[in-house]
């Protein structure tokens, strides 16, 4: 059985207004709002999902948009870093699109030889767009201002800051099964083999780096694929030999999770591919509705008057 990680599942987000960033997210980026439920520690919070038609793995960006949380700072311990893949020759209409809107980006640049667009979101989370050296052939959501020669296929790369990489590469390589792909300066970048796309970790080291503090524009965790329960639970065991404390197995209805810190201080999550998204609404009618979670659902009257409305 492979116990190997399969790529990237999902990365979370904090923002600071749930309007603004469903605004960004589906008005500017192109993404699909896949799932409108609530935080299952704080109900009177949304929990926001992004991504393809049908929200496959690899694809979705989460968010706890708390209002008016205030700004956070990126840094040592976190994941800094949120990279997309886009079709070659796109970025001349990101560019484009991203002056239109008044987004901040950065120069296009190169980096182990792909070329890449950094922005930022209404917060401040940094992102970035890659055209990879490989065409990326998943299938986007489009729409009618962001079509299928430039929409965004999902993931292509997260990068964590840390003081030092050593510990952390060791949870990729030993536990995980990504390798060391090359070097370029201080960034390392890891592959796992198992999938190709979403495949991609880079550890940038900054020594005398500070440690950031998780509010708005910040990176909460980083969650990795697993097929289902079973391969999750081999590599909980796995986990715990190593040293590292892991949490029980949490159902969060769309999939099962195990939470753990690495050694440099980023927040892990191992989750499954199953159920899915469609568990609860029809794939046609994926993000149109306030699902919530079983032990909230007597809240119902109460929070479809607190949440900000989604238009």
């Amino acid at each position: 059985m492979n116990n190997s990680i399969l790529g990237l599942h999902h990365i979370t987000a904090i923002a600071g207004s749930a309007k603004d960033n469903f605004d960004f997210y589906t008005g500017v980026l192109g993404l699909r709002l896949v799932k409108k439920t609530v935080n299952f520690d704080d109900p009177g919070t949304y929990h926001l999902y992004y991504g393809d038609e049908s929200g496959s793995a690899g694809t979705i960006l989460t968010f706890f948009p708390w209002e008016g949380i205030g700004a956070g700072t990126e840094g040592v311990g976190m994941a800094t870093e949120i990279g997309y893949a886009v079709p070659a020759d796109s970025l001349a209409f990101w560019m484009d699109r991203f002056k239109e809107h008044h987004v901040v980006t950065g120069e296009i640049s190169e980096r182990f030889g792909e070329k890449i667009l950094p922005f930022k979101d209404p917060d401040g989370l940094s992102l970035s767009l890659i055209v990879p050296k490989n065409t990326d052939s998943r299938t986007p959501w489009v729409t009618g201002q962001v079509g299928n020669e430039n929409a965004t296929r999902g993931f292509h790369s997260t990068t964590l800051t840390l003081q030092k990489i050593d510990e952390t590469a060791k949870v990729l390589t030993d536990i995980f099964g990504y390798r060391l792909l090359s070097q370029e300066g201080n960034r390392y970048r890891f592959i796992t083999d198992t999938v190709d796309t979403a495949a991609v970790v880079d550890l940038l080291e900054t020594p005398a780096g500070s440690r950031g503090r998780n509010a708005a524009g910040t990176n909460h965790h980083v969650a990795f694929r697993v097929k289902d329960e079973e391969v999750q639970m081999n590599l909980r065991e796995m986990i715990l030999s190593k040293d590292l404390q892991i949490t029980p197995q949490i159902d969060r209805d769309y999939f099962f999770s195990l939470y753990f810190r690495e050694p440099g201080g980023v927040l892990f999550e191992i989750a499954t591919e199953n159920p899915g998204f469609a568990v609860d609404e029809p794939l046609s009618e994926l993000g149109t509705h306030l699902m919530l979670p079983g032990q909230h659902s007597h809240l119902r009257g109460e929070l479809e008057k607190i949440l900000p409305k989604l238009n």
